[in-house]
């Protein structure tokens, strides 16, 4: 099963959602999208794949996004799919493709509803907070 996670180390939720789908016992494509971004077609695809909006997909806590002025409602789709394109710091998330879909996994466990395979052992976040229980369960 090809998985594919486009990743922000730096990033605590990122950390927490490549860790469950680890925790499958997949290893997943880890793309590091502020050193690779991605095309413009392929961060396109991810956002409309993943059902949201261009301006759901952007991350608007990102100091560039005040910066450049992106909370304009004039802004086209394709103008903030070019910024986020040359500044990936603009991207939110982090978004993971699977067979089972494309979601951006905020919060991590999102990424629960699109692996087919199951959890091998219990999780916790990295602030604590228990995902998975020890019979290997989703914990809502």
């Amino acid at each position: 099963m090809k998985i594919t996670i486009y990743h922000n180390p730096a990033c605590g939720t990122s950390r927490n959602t490549l860790a469950l789908i680890r925790n499958t016992g997949i290893e997943p494509e880890v793309i590091e999208y502020l050193k690779q971004p991605p095309s413009l077609a392929t961060l396109t695809k991810l956002i409309g794949d993943s059902g949201l909006t261009v301006r759901e997909a952007i991350r608007q806590k990102e100091t560039l996004y005040t910066e450049l002025g992106l909370d304009a409602p004039d802004l086209t789709d394709m103008q903030l799919l070019e910024t986020m394109q040359a500044h990936p710091a603009l991207i939110n998330r982090p978004f993971v493709v699977t067979p089972g879909g494309t979601r951006l996994c905020r919060p991590s466990e999102l990424v629960l509803d699109i692996l087919s395979a199951p959890q091998k052992a219990a999780f916790a976040k990295e602030d604590g907070e228990v995902v998975v229980n020890a019979e290997r369960q989703r914990v809502k």
